[in-house]
């Protein structure tokens, strides 16, 4: 729970202030809907550049090209040490499937990098429309493959790997860990991270009815869309797509960090009692006065700083045990 006292619209104050900042950068521009997609994603990059500046130093960050079934994917390596062996952490950007990259989280990576002192590995996935439904998740399975066979030439202890993500990075991650675990390789992922997770695509709960009509980051149409984006001809009901529909046994202990004013609570906090029943060590913290993407606030908000602290010691003590 926060100790601030919330505004009258039930949010941290530094949260409304980071709502109101990000609202002014994004009028600005032309509607998202009104533009190509490689437009809309210039313009995300631009809105989101003065959330990614500042923040923790690397000893070591370098890209490079990890095979994946359809083409290599681009990943960014993130050290805050560069001294032997230590444990990874796979991120999965949000943004609908469709905008944001690994830029616009950059300094998020950086901030698990450093408080939590693991080697974190960022995934620029393909994109939807162009590169839909599984692709994406084809390239973090791949990802994770990589640094179990490669990881050692990098720094990586290929028995401790955790992944995560924010919205769609969150989906993502828990389809990765199913993908793996349906493998037959239930030791590849020790731990995840899912922040605000977006995993249900119809889009219609009292989450959406509270925080979807503006003001409270995204909205209803503008979710729904991204669905539409991400998943063509493929069904709401596919388990992998929407993971809310997942058999969810067998898999690695989780960290739910959900916002209690967000569009996806509903969702989120139900998949978080979904892996609990399912038997998996499921922690869930809930960020009275937070939106969605409150993360990215960082630099101005102490819950954010507080949400970083916390997901970066349940990550250690996890990989650790």
């Amino acid at each position: 729970m926060s100790s601030t006292q919330l505004t009258d619209d039930g949010l941290d104050p530094e949260i409304r202030r980071f709502v109101k900042l990000m609202g002014q950068r994004w009028r600005q521009h032309p509607p998202l809907d009104k533009v190509s997609f490689p437009e809309a994603r210039r313009i995300a990059e631009e809105v989101r550049s003065a959330w990614t500046r500042g923040g923790p130093k690397m000893a070591r960050t370098e890209e490079l090209r990890v095979p994946a079934p359809e083409g290599p994917v681009r990943v960014r390596i993130h050290d805050p040490l560069n001294d032997g062996l230590r444990p990874a952490f796979v991120y999965l950007h949000g943004g609908g499937w469709t905008i944001f990259s690994i830029d616009t989280h950059d300094r998020l990576m950086r901030e698990y990098a450093a408080r939590s002192g693991m080697i974190v590995i960022a995934v620029d996935y393909s994109l939807s429309p162009e590169s839909r439904f599984p692709r994406a998740i084809d390239e973090a399975v791949a990802v994770v493959r990589w640094l179990r066979e490669k990881g050692t030439s990098y720094g990586v202890d290929p028995h401790r790997i955790a992944v995560g993500g924010d919205s769609a990075g969150a989906a993502m991650t828990i389809s990765t860990c199913i993908k793996l675990r349906d493998a037959g390789e239930t030791d590849a992922v020790k731990a995840m991270v899912l922040n605000y997770g977006a995993y249900d695509a119809t889009c219609d709960n009292e989450s959406y009815k509270r925080y979807g009509e503006g003001g409270y980051m995204w909205d209803h149409g503008e979710m729904a869309a991204f669905w539409r984006n991400y998943l063509g001809d493929t069904p709401m009901t596919d388990p992998l797509a929407c993971p809310i529909h997942a058999d969810v046994r067998n898999l690695p202990p989780a960290f739910s960090a959900v916002p209690d004013c967000d569009v996806m609570y509903e969702e989120a906090m139900a998949m978080a009692e979904k892996l609990r029943r399912a038997g998996v060590k499921s922690h869930i913290a809930v960020y009275a006065g937070a939106t969605h993407s409150f993360l990215e606030a960082v630099s101005i908000a102490r819950i954010a700083d507080r949400a970083f602290t916390e997901a970066a010691r349940w990550l250690r003590d996890t990989l650790n045990s």
